[in-house]
Parts: structure tokens; sequence; C-alpha cells
């Protein structure tokens, strides 16, 4: 069913890591195949959409609208007492259930559909969300965006519209736009450009006929990018044992140097640390990842163990999902047992002091090219990101972005909704400081650098309220995961 395209970004008010099964507004009327289209019509009285399900399986077949019964039987001439079978769209797309809201976002977009087909874990139906069930309104210029990066036919000018999409989320900041959406709106958009630009790249290659997916770490598995943001992206595949594993590898290799390459002309930086699927290190069998995320999960080593923390922020792109999916319940089944490790990534966090002294005045690290500066990604946002990480991995909480990974744990830690708030509250203003300041810098060194004295009055208080509750949460992590060692 075509729908139109969305800015990614107006979600009407769902967490883009709610499950998808909650944006279902009413329960979807089911018919068999065999009914009649009288019946489909009684359904569609009082409901947008009717599905078509197998009597025997429960799986869906097929869903029939109004719009249907006008083009394929009304203007058609048709009978009423043909069977729905007859007039139905068959081959629906189909999404888990438990799916995220945003995943959902994306394949609506991408497909150019306004219907997707939610299903159970053992294929059977579950319901239909509407586009409009996910969006409040449609943004023009996001719209026309999104338009545009599905209709890039080479690298070329989809870095020409991501260009366009930097200049876009740049306006919205300028408007007023807040931290969260931006980083939603943001995240939203350089997954298509992503989704396009494997797409691109995979129509030059011989790809192996096996399942793979292609993963996102950090800040992207997050769903947490800002205006200036590198890659970190991995590939895993279903490989019988090590030697096929070797001889898969040999061939996504070339493929993955070549997204990262399309990538970087996109104008998303190839990664300084090699964390990118080019990476023989990172271009694995699931067997492989798992054996890697075990060696991880047994490092007892604070800056390795730190090293490797944003390989614990993973989410699927492009590809086979459940390898991802797989994934991610094995580590989350074997990570609240690896105490070593969840105390080494504390004791890793914990060596960035607080930029405020005793006095709550700002202290400086001295950084030769940017003197009397903060560093805003490492002393306001990272804190955060990495206490709602480790505690989320402690207790084997799946989500990946760090609000909602706060919201998840604060029950599960005993923490008062206030104090959740507060650590939610001073994670968005420190991202908004950081985005204006992305903003007016001059070069990327200079994107997460702040003077303070240069901020008003105003948002000096507020920077420093919210170093305060980072220090706070610092504290915790500390009584927690090193005074019990």
């Amino acid at each position: 069913m075509p729908g139109s395209p969305t800015d990614g970004g107006a979600l009407r008010g769902f967490s883009p890591y709610a499950p998808v099964r909650g944006a279902v507004r009413r329960p979807t009327p089911t018919l068999p195949p065999s009914a009649d289209l009288r019946a489909a019509l009684s359904c569609l009285d009082a409901a947008d959409a009717v599905a078509v399900v197998d009597p025997e399986s429960g799986a869906p077949l097929g869903i029939l609208t109004l719009r249907d019964v006008l083009k394929r039987v009304t203007l058609a001439g048709g009978p009423l007492d043909q069977p729905v079978a007859a007039v139905m769209t068959g081959g629906v797309i189909r999404l888990p259930a438990a799916a995220t809201v945003h995943q959902a976002s994306m394949q609506m977009i991408r497909r150019n559909v306004g219907h997707l087909v939610l299903v159970e874990a053992d294929g059977r139906f579950c319901g239909i969300v509407a586009q409009r069930d996910l969006y409040a309104s449609q943004g023009a210029r996001g719209g026309e965006l999104t338009a545009a990066i599905a209709a890039a036919r080479d690298v070329a000018a989809l870095a020409a519209v991501a260009a366009q999409v930097r200049e876009f989320s740049a306006l919205l900041l300028a408007e007023g736009t807040g931290a969260e959406a931006l980083c939603r709106q943001i995240s939203a958009l350089n997954d298509l450009i992503g989704l396009q630009a494997i797409d691109l790249v995979a129509a030059r290659h011989d790809l192996p006929y096996v399942p793979w997916c292609w993963l996102l770490f950090g800040s992207e598995g997050r769903l947490e990018q800002t205006l200036s943001t590198d890659q970190d992206n991995g590939l895993v595949f279903a490989a019988d044992g090590p030697a096929e594993a070797a001889a898969l590898r040999a061939r996504f290799l070339p493929f993955a140097r070549d997204v990262n390459a399309a990538l970087d002309d996109c104008g998303f930086p190839l990664c300084k640390g090699n964390t990118m699927a080019s990476n023989p290190e990172l271009c694995l069998s699931l067997a492989e990842w798992k054996e890697k995320f075990g060696s991880w999960l047994r490092v007892a080593e604070p800056r390795a163990a730190l090293n490797a923390s944003i390989f614990f922020d993973l989410r699927p792109l492009y590809g086979d999902e459940w390898l991802a999916v797989d994934l991610q319940s094995w580590l989350l089944a074997r990570a609240p047992g690896a105490g070593g490790c969840l105390r080494a990534m504390a004791e890793g966090t914990l060596v960035w002091r607080s930029p405020l002294d005793w006095l709550s005045r700002f202290r400086f690290d001295d950084n030769p090219e940017f003197p009397h500066t903060l560093d805003l990604k490492l002393h306001g946002v990272r804190p955060f990101v990495d206490g709602a990480r480790i505690w989320s991995l402690a207790h084997g909480v799946a989500a990946t972005n760090t609000g909602e990974r706060l919201h998840a744990v604060g029950p599960l830690l005993n923490r008062r909704p206030e104090e959740t708030a507060a650590f939610l509250g001073a994670l968005e203003q420190v991202q908004r400081l950081r985005f204006a300041n992305q903003l007016r810098a001059g070069s990327r060194a200079a994107a997460n650098r702040v003077d303070p004295d240069r901020l008003n009055e105003l948002d000096r208080q507020i920077l420093k309220e919210s170093l305060r509750q980072a220090k706070y949460l610092q504290q915790l992590l500390q009584i927690e995961f090193l005074r019990s060692a």
C-alpha cells in the first residue's frame, strides 16, 4: 500500500526503541481467504484494514483496505460474492511484533508503504500498524529528503543528499528542536543513507548467498548520532564452521570496504580506530562474534573493557536481522554474570574525573589546542552513556538507547522516578549545548569543546547542574561496582 515518506522525526509520542506492537491503535479484524467481500466490507466499516489469515496456521496471507475494494471491485464492476483472496493485497511486508518503532518506521519509509503486518515469533498474525499510527504529522522537507535518498542511483548523488540532510539538521537545531528529537531525526535520516549506500554497493558485488547483517555500534547503535559522527559498524554472517567462515569473510570484505568508502564519501568519516566492517576482526560469522563477545566479557582490565564497550550498543541496520537478535540475546544472557568485566568497565569510566571541583567550579583538562574548554562528549555525555550501559548489561536489559536504558534500570536499582528524570534532563541539556556548539564549531576537533565563559549565565548554570548529575551518577556506579569489589 503506497504511503508518503515521513521525516523520521515526528513519531507520535513513541520511543524509537518501544516495541511496535504498542503502536497498534485497535485490534485488526481477520477473515479466512474463503470469506466473501460482503463480510470484508462489514469489517471495513469500523477498521482501516482487514487481515486475511490462514485458519490453520494463523499466518497472514494478505490485507484488504477500502482502497483495494474501490480499485479492484467497485471500479472494475466485480461481484461482492467473490472471496477476499481474489482481491486482497498479497506479499505484504511482515515485521516481528517485538521489533522497535524505529525499525517499523524505517521499513515504511524504505518500502514506501502505509501498512506493516506484525507477526508473533511463531509467524502467527498479531496486528497491522499503519503509518498514521506512528506519525503525528508529515514533515515536507524531511519527506523530500527521504524521497531524494531513495532516488539516488549512485554514491555521488547520495553524497549530495547527505550534505542536504546535515544542512536540514542544522536548521532544525537553529529552530529550537530538542536534543532527543534531533538525535532521532538525524539517526533516522542517516539510517536511510546507510541503507541506500549498502544497496548501491551490493548491486556491484557478487555476494555469497548466505544470511548476513550489517551491524551498527556506538552512537549509531544507540540512535544518538549528532551533527559530527564517524563510522562504527561491523558485519555478521551465517557459516558452518571456521573454514567456511574464512572463505565467506574473504568474499564479504571487498564489499564492506566499498560500503565504508561510500559512507565516507557521504560525510561519515572512516573510524580512526578501524571499528568498521572492512576490518577482518569485525567481519565475522555469528559463532565468531559470540566468541569475541565472550572474550570481552572475560576482560577485567579497565582500558580494554572500556575500549570494547561501544560494541555492546549493537543494533542491525541491513540484512537478516535475526543474526543480530540472536547475538544480542546470547550476550544479554551472559552479561549479568560477568562481574569482573562490569567492574572493569565501571573503573574505566570513573577514570574520567568530573570537570567540577568540590566547590562546583569548572576545571579544565589543559588541552593545548583548546585551552579553557570542556569536552562535552567526554565529560558531559559519556558518564550517562557508560553508566546506562553498565547497569543495562548487569541486569540483562535489551535496550541500547541511553534514555531507554536509564528508564529501564531505574526501577531495578530502586531509584526514585525523579532521580531518573534528573539524569535524563541533564543528558538532554548537555546534548543541547553540544549540538549548539557543533553548529558554531569551525572544525571537527572543536565540535565537542565549549568554553563555559562564552555561554550565557543561564546555560552556564544549566551546564553546572547537568555535570553535578553526571558526578552523582558516577558516585552511584562507584558504590555499586567498586566498593563491593
